[in-house]
């Protein structure tokens, strides 16, 4: 039996920044509704620690999560996938939702370049779930 849950899927490069902001705010507001993946093509070793502090001043603990590569499988399990403006070519299945979100990059970023990034993520991912009825 396949989850009626809709599942999203968040692409960047590194997976250590935007998409994993975005999959940090979809568990948050989605809870059990939906299921929430996020993958990069070139994984990072370690998830950004100004991404990871933005969120922890909303109340959202990424801390723990690890950037993982990007498998064809994920793409294929996923309703909607979404990428972070990075240009990640991301294998397409008819009857998904394909939407690629333009954001800067907070690598590198000071804490207060970042917020605004976090907060655009935020409205996009409330806005997604809304749309996918999550």
């Amino acid at each position: 039996m396949t989850d009626p849950r809709p599942s999203i899927l968040f692409v960047c490069v590194h997976n250590a920044g935007r998409s994993q902001m975005a999959a940090g705010f979809a568990r948050a507001f989605g809870g059990d509704a939906v299921q929430v993946l996020s993958a990069g093509s070139e994984p990072a070793d370690a998830i950004n620690p100004v991404a990871v502090a933005a969120m922890a001043e909303v109340g959202i603990d990424i801390a723990g999560a690890q950037p993982r590569v990007l498998d064809v499988d994920d793409v294929r399990a996923s309703d909607a996938v979404i990428t972070m403006g990075c240009g990640d070519a991301c294998p397409v299945f008819p009857g998904k939702r394909y939407e690629d979100w333009e954001l800067d990059d907070p690598a590198g970023l000071p804490l207060e370049r970042v917020r605004p990034v976090r907060d655009e993520i935020r409205a996009r991912v409330q806005a997604l779930l809304a749309a996918l009825g999550g």
